[in-house]
This record gives structure tokens, sequence and C-alpha cells, in this order.
């Protein structure tokens, strides 16, 4: 995997989680398809759209995967059954993405470092634990700390963790792999690499 870095100095990072640290998106899939199929979905679920709707709230995107399946359902209730599903097989372990992994090393004992995630705080936390990378990350941020509605693509989330580095935003890189955490990002005004991780 090539990652091709944004000339200039940088005084912090910021990581997405999902397809970004940790090749976890198919199993995301895997458990949005059951959950959906589960609520009254026939047939498969559409993986284009599935990758698009990349690290958005999970509750937002059962609510975006209702209207376009003509669903009635909780939103609530669907991403609390896509969560169980998803922590089952996660505790089966996890594959790192070792180039972002490796740069996140290196730079961990010189640079401030969060995670922006879109993924709930009780799926983000065991899936790091899983993964090794807790204590390599000791700010992590979800949608849980920004207002509703405000996760990517809004920038809300990268500002805040600029703020709690310590950094001004436009000294920020963020890696990320899908397009609302690439949109929220500029719209914070930091630089993104992109992390390739889509078969």
């Amino acid at each position: 995997m090539q990652l091709d870095f944004p000339p200039g100095d940088f005084a912090a990072y910021i990581f997405d989680l999902d397809g970004t640290l940790i090749d976890t998106m198919p199993v995301h899939f895997l458990a949005w398809q059951a959950a959906m199929q589960a609520a009254g979905l026939r047939g498969p679920l559409d993986e284009d759209h599935f990758y698009s709707l990349g690290g958005m709230p999970t509750h937002e995107v059962a609510a975006i995967m209702g209207r376009r399946y003509g669903l009635t359902l909780d939103p609530h209730a669907v991403t609390h059954d896509k969560e169980r599903r998803y922590l089952d097989v996660l505790r089966g372990g996890v594959t790192l993405v070792e180039p972002v992994v490796a740069f996140a090393r290196r730079i961990a004992t010189t640079h401030p470092r969060a995670i922006v995630t879109g993924g709930a705080p009780e799926v983000a936390h065991p899936a790091l634990t899983a993964a090794g990378l807790a204590e390599l990350f000791p700010l992590v941020f979800t949608p849980a700390d920004v207002p509703p509605g405000r996760g990517k693509p809004a920038p809300d989330m990268f500002l805040l963790a600029a703020e709690r580095m310590g950094v001004p935003a436009e000294q920020c890189l963020v890696f990320e792999d899908a397009e609302p955490g690439i949109a929220g990002a500029r719209a914070a005004g930091m630089q993104v690499v992109h992390v390739p991780t889509r078969r």
C-alpha cells in the first residue's frame, strides 16, 4: 500500500479507525447485511452504497439504509443488533493496516495523536483493545462526543481532537479511508492522507 503524504511539517496526527488502522470494513459489511436482513431487507446489501457511508455515525447509517430500501425500522434497534454481530466476529481477531499502524508507532513518542471514528464508543474501544492499539492512542473521539447530527462529514470531531491535543487544526494531518471522513477533515481545515484499504 502506498501512502501519499502532503508536503509540510505537522504538529499532530488524527486517525480514523475502521478501514484506516484496522481492516474491519468487510466485517462491518457482513454485520450490517445480517442486521438489515433481520429488519426486513430481502436480498443482499448494496456493498458500494455501504462503503460510501464509511465513517458516518452508526444510527445515521441505519436510518439511511432503511430509507434506501423502503423499510420501516428503529435505527437504534438495528444499530444495536449490528454492533452485537460485529463484536461477536471481532473477538476472533483483528487485521491491522500495517503501513498506517507503523507510522502511528513511529510518531508515538514525538507527536500528539488521536482517533476520530464514526463508530460508537462501545464498539471503538473493544476494537482498539482487540487490535492491541489501545495504549497507542490516548485520545479517542466518537459521535458521542459531539452534538447529535455533528459526526462525520461535519468537522466537529476533528476540531475537538485538535483542541484537546492543543494544536491548531491546520497543523493536523488526518488519515482516512472514506469520503465522509475526508470531507469532515477538510472542512476542519486539515490535510488528509487517503488510506486505500478497500479491495
